[in-house]
């Protein structure tokens, strides 16, 4: 295992520095990198069965890119389940929250409703990140980085894995 953690972080690394410069569209690299934070946190009731929901308000693209590669799937003792959701007070029922740019206007809402659980917001929209996204999708100099807002994150009773930190612009 000790000898499998450093290949994972690197290809980990590896692939989400070079995701602006592939061809694959943003919304598949967005599903994949949610997925991969997902692998980085630990939520207090990982170890009870149940499912894993992973809501997300608007992007369609990316609700459909998750729900294709991961709906079903196990993790741990749980199953995912994507749902789209249709405005922040379906957002307490879930693990991951995605809001996509396009509907960034109801981040503000979903932080209220998700304040205090162990829910992990992940949003795509300039300074979400200061305003208490845990995790923002941030563009720079042409390459796809992301924001870890470690008070939000804390205050959520999540724990992040140090490799994720490390790769992270933390705020």
């Amino acid at each position: 295992m000790k000898r499998i953690l450093p290949v994972l972080v690197l290809l980990l690394i590896s692939s989400l520095t070079g995701f602006a410069q592939t061809e694959k569209p943003m919304h598949e690299i967005h599903a994949q990198m949610i997925y991969n934070f997902i692998k980085y946190i630990q939520w207090p009731n990982d170890s009870e069965p149940g499912e894993f929901v992973v809501g997300i308000i608007g992007e369609d693209d990316v609700f459909n890119t998750l729900k294709s590669y991961y709906d079903g799937k196990p993790k741990g003792a749980k199953k995912y389940s994507i749902r789209k959701l249709s405005g922040a007070e379906e957002a307490s029922s879930c693990a991951v929250v995605y809001i996509g740019k396009n509907k960034s206007g109801q981040f503000e809402n979903v932080k209220n409703a998700v304040t205090g659980k162990p829910i992990l917001t992940i949003t795509d929209s300039f300074n979400l990140g200061k305003k208490g996204s845990c995790i923002n999708f941030k563009v720079i100099d042409g390459k796809l980085k992301f924001e870890l807002n470690q008070a939000s994150v804390s205050s959520s009773t999540l724990k992040v894995a140090s490799q994720l930190s490390s790769m992270a612009i933390v705020i």
